[in-house]
């Protein structure tokens, strides 16, 4: 008896429980804000809410630390010392494949590597020949920090830095324009692109204007630079392409254009990639196959405007699943920093 007692009121509370779920629940209060999502969503996802990131964080987030340690590149001079064996010293360039040459030791691979990385790298090298040796490894001349620099400036061109390269120290040697007065105007805008996946925008004269230090924002070793014309109306071309970067946009300008101007697809996009195209204002993603792109009925579909971001990704990854952030984190940038959100 007991236990058809307890069933029975297990059964009253569990139908107590479904009633009350089934219930409708109450709208949320009217002045309570609905989140709205800044990033695209793949057109094979619904949109959701999503939290917006601060721009100015997104920003510190692409500067490289400042204390980050230098790493050595092609074409540094470095001296390499051995404490206690003089006769060992050597002044070395570091070669175009990275390696430098030491007696016994032969082709060594330094670049990429920090001082004590290099130094242990020599020392592990030398230890078939030499008992507890010691290395220590200084650079006596910095070639390999280099940023191009190109668009709308005097002297565009790949500038070499012997600390960490800055922003506004590659416009400063590659020379701002001037306008109707003979001084050099501050670009309203500029890019930063960084290898072949990556691109930020900067409001450069709202930056300096409000007093705002990441105007002179750290660069890292390759970066370009490109300073368009307040004319120019281009896209931005990333991925397996062979020459990622800006592309003009004119009245004929098509995906396949695009991409031929970019060097055609690289042999990592396979042979039919899914083409992606992000707006970057408003971070909406369009996908289109490449064949596609190649049928002037279905390219004509797609319209590009400036500053859109035609991505290709690699063999493999041709689902429709990227998101901005997918592509890099900093892309969110593209909408806010155009917007004037860094202020």
């Amino acid at each position: 008896m007991l236990r058809i007692q307890f069933a029975g009121l297990l059964l009253l509370g569990l139908a107590g429980f479904c009633a009350q779920a089934q219930k409708p629940l109450p709208p949320p209060p009217s002045d309570l804000a609905v989140p709205q999502t800044t990033a695209f969503v793949p057109a094979t996802r619904p949109a959701e809410p999503q939290l917006k990131q601060d721009p100015l964080q997104l920003l510190r987030n692409f500067e490289p630390s400042a204390d980050e340690e230098y790493t050595l590149g092609r074409g540094d001079e470095i001296t390499v010392d051995f404490p206690g064996r003089p006769e060992m010293k050597a002044n070395l360039t570091i070669g175009p494949d990275g390696r430098v040459t030491l007696p016994l030791a032969g082709d060594i691979m330094v670049a990429g590597l920090t001082r004590p990385e290099a130094a242990a790298a020599i020392q592990k090298a030398l230890a078939p020949y030499y008992d507890n040796l010691v290395v220590q490894v200084a650079v006596t001349r910095y070639t390999s920090n280099r940023v191009l620099v190109l668009g709308a400036v005097t002297k565009p061109g790949q500038y070499a830095f012997d600390g960490t390269p800055t922003l506004l120290g590659a416009l400063t040697q590659a020379g701002m324009e001037t306008g109707p007065d003979k001084v050099a105007e501050i670009p309203e805008e500029c890019a930063i692109y960084r290898g072949s996946q990556q691109v930020v925008w900067v409001q450069l004269k709202k930056l300096i204007e409000s007093g705002n230090t990441l105007a002179d924002l750290r660069l890292r070793r390759d970066d370009v630079v490109y300073v368009p014309n307040m004319a120019d109306r281009f896209v931005s071309v990333l991925g397996a392409v062979q020459h990622p970067g800006a592309v003009p946009l004119t009245t004929s300008t098509t995906i396949a254009s695009v991409l031929a101007s970019a060097g055609g697809l690289a042999n990592a996009a396979g042979n039919n990639p899914h083409i992606q195209i992000v707006n970057r204002t408003t971070g909406v993603s369009r996908i289109l196959k490449f064949r596609d792109a190649l049928n002037p009925a279905k390219s004509n579909e797609i319209v590009l405007h400036p500053g859109d971001i035609v991505f290709v990704p690699k063999s493999g990854f041709d689902k429709a699943t990227y998101t901005l952030e997918r592509l890099n984190p900093i892309f969110a940038l593209s909408s806010l920093a155009y917007l004037g959100a860094f202020l």
